[in-house]
Parts: structure tokens; sequence; C-alpha cells
């Protein structure tokens, strides 16, 4: 298991925690979010990539509450959909979850839906944040790591040389 992956389930379980402690917060935990940190723990780290996503998981998120606002609906749902899946296509942002999170206003039994888009771009900048921080540590501990096993290994040569 790598560093980045334990420092997003300790992320995760950080934002399911606050979601409970705090009642307008509810929102600030959705199901989606646990695909999001999969999808960015899987992939090579490109802060542009992350960045356009979390735009695009922002923007769907605002796109789904006003049109659930406007008509709670099949029909604003469909659109929402509709919408979504064509500017995923339209803007490249290759991830099927931000579809997941537009959706957020139909199911969510929040009475704080003007808070859903807030919450969606609050923890999409947290997992950036997360994985650019468990980054610098992984960068750091291999750095260390090889300087130690180096260490190891000319110790271990130096006692070769002295038994020779």
């Amino acid at each position: 298991m790598n560093v980045k992956t334990v420092f997003i389930c300790f992320y995760l379980m950080f934002v399911y925690w606050l979601s409970l402690q705090i009642s307008f917060l509810d929102t600030l935990f959705f199901p989606a979010l646990g695909a999001f940190c999969f999808l960015f723990v899987s992939r090579s780290f490109r802060i542009s990539e992350i960045s356009k996503i979390t735009l695009g998981a922002t923007v769907s998120s605002v796109i789904g509450t006003l049109f659930f606002f406007v008509y709670p609906s099949p029909i604003s749902l469909f659109v929402n959909v509709l919408l979504t899946i064509w500017m995923i296509n339209r803007f490249k942002w290759n991830a099927p979850p931000i579809v997941a999170v537009s959706l957020i206003p139909f199911f969510s039994q929040s009475s704080h839906h003007w808070f859903i888009p807030l919450s969606v771009c609050a923890v999409m900048l947290g997992v950036m944040l997360v994985l650019l921080i468990a980054e610098r540590v992984e960068s750091k501990w291999s750095v260390l790591s090889s300087f130690l096993v180096r260490n190891k290994v000319a110790s271990d040569a130096e006692k070769l040389d002295i038994a020779g």
C-alpha cells in the first residue's frame, strides 16, 4: 500500500466524520468522493488534469443544483445528466464520477441544497491538497529510504572488503 492511498483514506474518514459532526455539512460527504479519490490515486499525479476534473465536478454540481431548484423532476434529472455527459465529452474531463456529483441534489435529504456546490468544490480541493502532500511525503520517504539502503550496501561492501 502506498502513501497516497493511506493519506486519501484518512482524508475520506475525516470528511465523513466532519459531515456527521456539523449538521449543515451533511453534503460534504458523498459516495462519488470515494470514486474520485480512487481515480486520482490510481493515476499519475498531474495537477492540471486533476484541476480540470475538480472544476468539472464543481460545475456539474452547480448545474445539478440549479436544475433541481428550477424543477425537481425526472425531466430535469434527464436534462442534467445529458448536459453533464456532453460537458464531460466536450471538455475532456475524463471522469465519470462527475455525473454522479451532478445528481447529488436529486437524492440528498439535506435542507441545504445551496451548499452542495460549495461542498463539492471544498472537498475536491481538499483531495488535491492531500494528494500533493502525500506526493511530497512519498518523495521525501523515497530519498530517505534510498539513502538508508545505499548506506547499508556500502556498509556490507566495507565488511566484505575488511574480511577479504
